[in-house]
């Protein structure tokens, strides 16, 4: 086997591609991206890496993880352009999503906590309903524009009942309830195709039960997403810290 990238002073773009089962091809378009700092020519043109494109490769894949190929791409790209500000500022974003995604969760399982079982649908509507509200006043509390929750209708997320006299959808406390999980899971990164038959689940039986493993789920890859942060701060580190010291010398 051919010797650790790292020690050695000269790098082929196969040599870099290999340690990650690459292509050379994709190494080159790293550097032509920006990803990769411009690499050295020899006389006939051809590129010459070294251990600070070695390092910066294996940072840019470990970023990937966490922050998304495409914030990783221009964390790097900001680094080679002289823009640390840019990059740090892009790695600031990525964990305040993350944030907010663990935030959105526990809304999540703090709404789940306090569902009442849904109305029995054969049941006759109570002529006092507080909770009743149109698509509009809806859509405005939830943030959304009101063409989302039709499209959550048509996908059987949202059921609302239609007002007799003027024909208006009319969202009473059931629907509120589907709609707020159902913007909750959005945000979360569900699909509508895995959602509605969540919110089936959850009308059907009264109950939250069906959503626990998804909210495992979700735990466990925020828990992932936090940890694959941290391990791309590292690689990041070392491959700041040795090109600044290569500067420096």
């Amino acid at each position: 086997m051919d010797p650790e990238p790292q020690t050695r002073t000269r790098l082929r773009p196969v040599d870099l591609a290999r340690e990650h089962g690459l292509s050379t091809q994709a190494v080159r378009n790293y550097e032509d991206a920006g990803i990769l700092p411009a690499a050295a020519r020899t006389p006939h043109g051809y590129r010459v890496y070294g251990t600070t494109h070695a390092r910066a490769l294996r940072a840019f894949l470990a970023l990937i993880p966490g922050h998304g190929h495409q914030t990783a791409t221009a964390i790097m790209r900001a680094l080679h352009d002289d823009a640390e500000a840019d990059a740090y500022r892009l790695i600031d974003e990525s964990h305040a999503q993350l944030l907010e995604d663990r935030r959105t969760l526990h809304a999540v399982e703090a709404a789940l906590r306090g569902l009442e079982p849904a109305p029995d649908p054969g049941s006759a509507p109570r002529r006092s309903a507080p909770a009743d509200t149109f698509i509009g006043p809806l859509a405005a509390k939830l943030g959304i524009r009101p063409a989302t929750l039709r499209a959550w209708e048509r996908a059987g997320i949202v059921r609302p009942r239609r007002d007799a006299q003027t024909g208006y959808r009319v969202y009473d406390e059931a629907a509120v309830r589907d709609a707020k999980l159902a913007h909750q899971l959005r945000r979360g990164g569900y699909l509508l195709e895995q959602i509605a038959p969540l919110i089936a689940q959850v009308r059907s039986a009264g109950g939250v039960e069906p959503l626990e493993a998804t909210l495992r789920d979700w735990h466990g890859r925020l828990a992932a997403r936090g940890r694959a942060m941290l391990a791309g701060a590292g690689a990041l580190e070392m491959y700041l810290r040795a090109r600044d010291q290569g500067r420096v010398s």
